[in-house]
């Protein structure tokens, strides 16, 4: 639990027993989102200016949260809208422009455009900041860093920050190779691993705590926790959480499978099923499963080895009660394709491909790639990545809201 609240400035808002009676169903407890708990914040929100980061995920039962909040009375004055937009219309990667809610006629605020951070002009007329947006736990997830630099922009101008708390599908492991900052990247702000095992309440936590915000600012921050929650319970989206996490297979093999966005090899964006599926046109001969990525808008328009067969592996229908299980990411497909890839100079040369990144900066080491090309066994890499691992683990019991 969390230790040390008088330093760090939150003020998290406690679960009330009537939350809790609420949550009842069948004689089960179920889990309740942050946003789901309207009586804990929409009275607080009354009266004020509010401004809401939110995309489609953003939702009370089965409605979109600003809709809902409208509904209540709340004076949402303005929206800002992370990748893939407010409404969830923009493909991965592709810079969103400022507009007007055609719904609800909020003017909505890109912050995946060419600001990537709330200006002083745009918080001039907002009193306190909404954050409700569902992450899925992995360090290169573009959300915790949308949510840093509001709680940095927030901090700086004096606003505070509500933070509506979600369940982390994949919060039942911490894991990988702890981000080297030489690396920082809008894909790696911090120094955690690949899985961090943090709701975003408890990131935003960490990034107070730890003096992450420029200059060392804090952001005054209040916290709605997710309601019958803990780490190890699996948690399936109600909400696709972007265009390309569209199935709960991908949600949880992603911490895995994401590190291939910097190689040679596709994960399946141009298919409907993304990162589910792994391959490249010259495996052919090697695996008898293939797929073709083609052109999909809303999800990849120029996908990597577009209209190619691409030959390798199927895991749509993997197990993944064994990554639950081992509570790890998944190395051995990483080792197994480039030991099959015949052309290895090109395994990992992003400069092919404007749909490749950069792998050291996905990894958040240039030792992983090294010891991959080496041809080091899984347990000999994973010795390395201990020592940082565990000081991680240690930092993060600080600001945990959930066993």
């Amino acid at each position: 639990m969390i230790r040390n609240l008088s330093a760090l400035l939150f003020f998290v808002f406690a679960v009330s027993g009537s939350a809790f009676s609420a949550s009842y169903k069948k004689g089960n407890k179920e889990i309740l989102t942050g946003a789901d708990q309207t009586e804990k914040y929409v009275p607080y929100l009354k009266g004020k200016r509010v401004a809401m980061v939110v995309n489609p995920t953003s939702i009370i039962g089965t409605k979109a949260s600003v809709d809902s909040l409208l509904s209540l009375g709340v004076n949402i004055v303005k929206v800002f809208g992370p990748e893939h937009g407010f409404r969830g219309d923009a493909s991965a990667g592709v810079s969103v422009e400022d507009s007007k809610d055609s719904k609800t006629g909020i003017p909505v605020i890109s912050l995946y455009g060419k600001n990537h951070k709330p200006s002083k002009e745009s918080l001039a007329d907002v009193d306190v900041m909404v954050f409700d947006i569902q992450d899925v736990g992995a360090r290169f997830y573009t959300y915790i860093a949308t949510m840093h630099r509001v709680m940095e922009a927030c901090a700086e101008n004096g606003k505070e920050m509500l933070i509506l708390d979600r369940p982390n599908p994949n919060g039942y492991f911490v894991d990988g190779p702890v981000l080297d900052m030489q690396l920082k990247s809008g894909i790696g702000m911090h120094p955690v691993p690949i899985a961090h095992g943090m709701t975003v309440g408890e990131f935003a936590q960490m990034i107070n705590g730890e003096g992450w915000l420029a200059n060392g600012v804090k952001c005054k921050i209040k916290i709605i926790p997710v309601a019958n929650y803990r780490h190890d319970m699996l948690y399936t989206l109600p909400v696709n959480p972007s265009p390309n996490l569209n199935t709960q297979q991908s949600i949880m093999l992603y911490p895995s499978v994401c590190l291939f966005e910097g190689t040679i090899i596709s994960q399946g964006r141009g298919t409907h099923f993304p990162f589910t599926v792994l391959g490249n046109p010259d495996l052919k001969g090697k695996y008898s499963f293939s797929f073709t990525p083609v052109s999909i808008k809303g999800m990849s328009e120029t996908p990597l080895h577009m209209n190619k067969a691409c030959y390798g592996l199927d895991l749509r229908k993997y197990d993944v009660n064994k990554l639950v299980k081992s509570k790890k990411i998944n190395l051995k497909w990483l080792i197994e394709l480039y030991a099959a890839y015949p052309d290895k100079e090109k395994f990992f040369d992003y400069k092919q491909s404007k749909e490749m990144g950069n792998f050291d900066k996905l990894a958040g080491t240039t030792l992983l790639k090294k010891q991959i090309v080496a041809g080091l066994p899984e347990v000999e890499i994973r010795k390395t990545w201990e020592p940082k691992l565990e000081k991680f683990k240690e930092i993060r019991k600080k600001y945990l809201l959930y066993l």
